[in-house]
C-alpha cells in the first residue's frame, strides 16, 4: 500500500508534508490577508506502549501554520487535550477560533473536559469563553437570518463511564456577549454537522454513531426532527444545490455513502458512493467542475482497524457522481480547500499509520481539477 504522500494520479500531486500526530481536522482560516491552517492532534505516541488507536498521550496542542512561499510554516500552538476539532468563523469584525477534544491525561482518561473559544486580539489568540464538555467532537459556526449559532457534537458511550458533564449535543446562541445553550439534542455520540438552506427552509443535519443521524427542520423557532438515517455509524453530512435541487451526501462509517435527492420533504437516496469507512466529505468547486472528496478513515474494529485505506473524489455529472481519482489514506479525518497564488489546493489529515501509531503526516496536495 503506497504511503499517504505518494504521487495520486490525474488531480492530485503531493507538494508539502506536515509532521502531526493523530490529527483530527484540517482548518483553513484568512486573518488581514494571511492564510492559516490550524490542526487539532488526538495523541501523541507513548514510547513502549502497545499499538491501540484509542491509547497515546492525549496532552496535546493544536497547530497553527501559516502560508509562506507556497508552503505552511509553523506559527504557534494553542493547548487542546485530545484534540478534535478547531472551526474559525468572525463575527463582524472580530475573529473566533472554537477549540475542542475528546479527552485528556494519557491513561486512564479523563473524557470531562473543556471546549475553550479563542479570540484573535490582532497579535495572538486569547480565551474568550469555556464549556464544559464530554468527548466533544465537532463544532459548526452557522448563521439564520440574523442569529448567530454554535452547534456541538459530543457524547460516547463507554461501559463504566460516568459523565459529570453534560454529555448531549448541543446548539448555542450568540445573545451579543456569549454563546448561551440554545437547543440540547438527544444523541449520545455525536460527531458532525452540516447546515443548509433552500428556499424558505433551513435544515440542520446532525450525525451520530448509536442513536441514528437526524437532518432536522426549522420550525416554530427550534430545530425539529425531519428525517432520521442508519441507527448505527454516522460520520458526516455535506449539501449543495444544483439546477434547482438540493442534493445531499451522507457518510456512515459501517456501511455505505450515499448520494440522497431532496423531493421538498425528504431526502431519497440515489447513488451509493463506496462502502464502509467513509468519515468525512469535502465539496470543491474546481475549475472545471464540481468534486466531491471522501476521506476514509478504518475498516475493521477500533481493537483490530486497518488503517491503509483508498479515500475517493468523485466529479459531478449533473445527475450523479463519476469517480474521478483516488488517493491513499491512514486513518483519514479530514480534507480542507483553498486557493492561494492562483492555485487549488487539498489538504487531507490522516491521524493513524499504517501501523496504528498517532504519527503520520497530514498530506497538503495540489489540485488540478
Amino acid at each position: 500500500m503506497a504511503t499517504p504522500a505518494a504521487t495520486a494520479a490525474l488531480l492530485l500531486t503531493p507538494v508539502q508534508t506536515l509532521a502531526t500526530n493523530g490529527a483530527r481536522a484540517v482548518e483553513t482560516f484568512t486573518i488581514d490577508g494571511m492564510l492559516h491552517l490550524a490542526i487539532p492532534q488526538l495523541a501523541l505516541d507513548i514510547p513502549g506502549q502497545p499499538t491501540a488507536m484509542n491509547g497515546g498521550d492525549s496532552d496535546t496542542d493544536a497547530l497553527i501554520y501559516r502560508w509562506k512561499a507556497g508552503r505552511f510554516v509553523e506559527a504557534t500552538t494553542l493547548p487542546l487535550p485530545g484534540g478534535e476539532d478547531v472551526e474559525f468563523f468572525t463575527l463582524g469584525a472580530r475573529h473566533f477560533l472554537a477549540t475542542c477534544g475528546v479527552r485528556s491525561c494519557r491513561g486512564p482518561y479523563s473524557l470531562d473536559t473543556e471546549a475553550v473559544l479563542y479570540e484573535h486580539d490582532g497579535t495572538q489568540w486569547q480565551p474568550f469563553q469555556r464549556f464544559a464538555v464530554f468527548a466533544a467532537k465537532q463544532w459548526r459556526f452557522f448563521t439564520l437570518g440574523e442569529r448567530h449559532f454554535l452547534a456541538l457534537a459530543q457524547g460516547v458511550t463507554v461501559e463504566g463511564v460516568v459523565p459529570h458533564h453534560p454529555r448531549e449535543s448541543y446548539l448555542f446562541e450568540w445573545d451579543s456577549e456569549r454563546f448561551v445553550p440554545f437547543q440540547r439534542l438527544d444523541g449520545r455520540w455525536g460527531y458532525n454537522w452540516a447546515f443548509a438552506r433552500i428556499g424558505a427552509q433551513h435544515l440542520l443535519a446532525y450525525a451520530d454513531h448509536v442513536d441514528g443521524s437526524l437532518i432536522y427542520r426549522w420550525e416554530d423557532e427550534r430545530f425539529e426532527p425531519l428525517q432520521r438515517f442508519d441507527p448505527t455509524g454516522g460520520r458526516a453530512f455535506c449539501f449543495f444545490e444544483a439546477a434547482g435541487t438540493l442534493w445531499m451526501v451522507y457518510a456512515n462509517l459501517s456501511g455505505a455513502t450515499r448520494l440522497c435527492r431532496f423531493d421538498g420533504t425528504q431526502f431519497e437516496p440515489v447513488q451509493t458512493l463506496g462502502e464502509a469507512g467513509g468519515r468525512e466529505l469535502k465539496l470543491i468547486d474546481g475549475a472545471h467542475g464540481r468534486y466531491l472528496v471522501r476521506v476514509c478513515f478504518i475498516t475493521g474494529t477500533p481493537h483490530d482497524p486497518h488503517t491503509s485505506l483508498t479515500s475517493q473524489i468523485y466529479r459531478w455529472n449533473s445527475n450523479g457522481f463519476d469517480l474521478a481519482d483516488s488517493f491513499p489514506t491512514t486513518g483519514g479525518t479530514d480534507a480542507a480547500t483553498f486557493v492561494a497564488d492562483g492555485q487549488r489546493y487539498l489538504l487531507v489529515s490522516n491521524s493513524l499509520s499504517a501501523k496504528v501509531r498517532f504519527r503520520a503526516d497530514t498530506v497538503l496536495y495540489r489540485f488540478d481539477g
